[in-house]
């Protein structure tokens, strides 16, 4: 046991030094993110040497059921792609450029109307696509406008990780938990909705405060270029069938339906026209983008991850964690310490090792709300530090990339604020379900 969690220990530790000091690995032209690699290593370690009993581990990947992770990462990486297409097709930059247009008279009415905007797309597609769209897009927009793009990235940042949280789709931590413990697309999202509006409502009005000075500042010249849609064609099949698995997702139960199933079918039909379409015009930069900007190292990260959780609750590790818990008679309180406890948890191990761990500290629960706490904990988690969630790391370093000063610290000091702001409107909707 003492070796298994020093291996586990490692692997961790390892992997936050990568996604700090070396997030990318090229080899001849190759780019790879390294973030995966350690935890790799320690899993395939734990997988050549007779350290702890594979049986189980075996039956649950091979297995039917929903804990699965096979299931769980086809879902992500389907709506993912599915997100990209409609990116790629210039859905995201055009509704983002006609909300410029219309509000750029004022930073106050920008920042609130690209609010809105950001928030409603997370809630429909997930909290990293809306980063890695938006962000190089307000460093666009604020070049243009001689504005500080701080205050506008801080915004983007924090309404993706907050209203992430509404949907099961949004965020992978969510479509795991919501997996494991059985909890359908309606079912979370009515359990969810409201955690996710007071979440999102108490930390605008902290970013809001927090750059009330900057924001009042008035617009001296905006001279943004037009954009128009990439591709109108492709805008609108990706934008149906987005809108269609989002459809079925929330009626899944009531027609028998797995959400791995949907989300596979409707990934393979947009796909499938995708290269039909490249045939036919013989352009294959649609496909070709889309297929590139998977998330694809998820796969090995997570099954990685999940290797070295099963090894680790092979020896009761989380059980011992679940019975330390389990000594906080109050419910209403247990369900708080999941909560703060996810968040912090999140800035230790970064979130989606956090929300595989806890799936087994809260393995045999039937007090949902103990899961729902740490579904908003894995949400709001990102916003202390950058190691929260792999999304903070990618967007500091486009930051970094467009020499746009934002450090660890500055993140922290900001993060301090939203995160407690975070944990208000958290506990509140905690002791509303109770």
């Amino acid at each position: 046991m003492i070796l298994v969690i020093i291996i586990s220990i490692l692997a961790i530790l390892m992997m936050i030094i990568a996604i700090l000091k070396f997030p990318t690995l090229r080899i001849k032209g190759f780019q790879t993110d390294t973030f995966y690699l350690p935890v790799l290593i320690g899993a395939l370690i734990l997988l050549i040497f007779p350290l702890f009993d594979k049986t189980e581990l075996f039956n649950v990947i091979t297995s039917n059921s929903s804990l699965n992770p096979l299931k769980i990462l086809v879902l992500f990486i389907c709506v993912s792609l599915m997100s990209i297409a409609l990116d790629e097709a210039g859905f995201f930059n055009y509704i983002a450029y006609k909300f410029i247009v219309k509000f750029k008279s004022s930073q106050i009415k920008l920042f609130v109307a690209l609010y809105f905007l950001i928030s409603i797309l997370t809630i429909f597609t997930s909290n990293d696509i809306v980063i890695l769209t938006f962000t190089p897009f307000i460093l666009y927009f604020s070049k243009r406008g001689n504005i500080n793009p701080i205050p506008y990235l801080v915004m983007e940042f924090v309404a993706a990780n907050t209203y992430s949280m509404i949907l099961s789709i949004g965020n992978p931590t969510n479509i795991y938990l919501s997996s494991v413990f059985n909890i359908t697309f309606l079912e979370y999202f009515l359990h969810m909705l409201v955690p996710g509006i007071l979440t999102g409502i108490f930390t605008f009005g902290c970013v809001f405060i927090l750059f009330y000075k900057k924001l009042k500042e008035p617009i001296q010249v905006f001279d943004v270029s037009k954009i128009e849609l990439k591709n109108k064609l492709l805008c609108i099949i990706s934008l149906i069938h987005l809108s269609l698995t989002t459809i079925l997702l929330a009626i899944s139960n009531y027609i028998n339906l797995e959400m791995w199933i949907i989300c596979l079918a409707f990934a393979t039909s947009l796909m499938i026209f995708l290269i039909v379409y490249s045939i036919v015009k013989k352009n294959s930069y649609y496909i070709l983008g889309s297929l590139r900007r998977v998330p694809y190292s998820l796969i090995p990260f997570i099954l990685s991850m999940f290797t070295i959780i099963m090894a680790l609750n092979s020896y009761g590790v989380f059980e011992n964690i679940r019975n330390l818990i389990d000594n906080i008679s109050n419910d209403k309180i247990k369900a708080i310490v999941y909560l703060i406890s996810s968040d912090i948890s999140c800035n230790i191990l970064n979130n989606i090792p956090m929300t595989l761990a806890y799936g087994s500290i809260l393995n045999g629960t039937t007090n949902m709300s103990f899961v729902y706490a740490t579904i908003i904990g894995s949400n709001i988690g990102a916003m202390l530090t950058p190691i929260g969630a792999l999304a903070g790391i990618m967007w500091l370093r486009i930051l970094k990339h467009n020499n746009i000063k934002y450090s660890f610290l500055d993140f922290m000091k900001n993060g301090l604020i939203l995160t407690a702001s975070a944990f208000a409107a958290g506990i509140i909707s905690i002791l509303i379900m109770n």
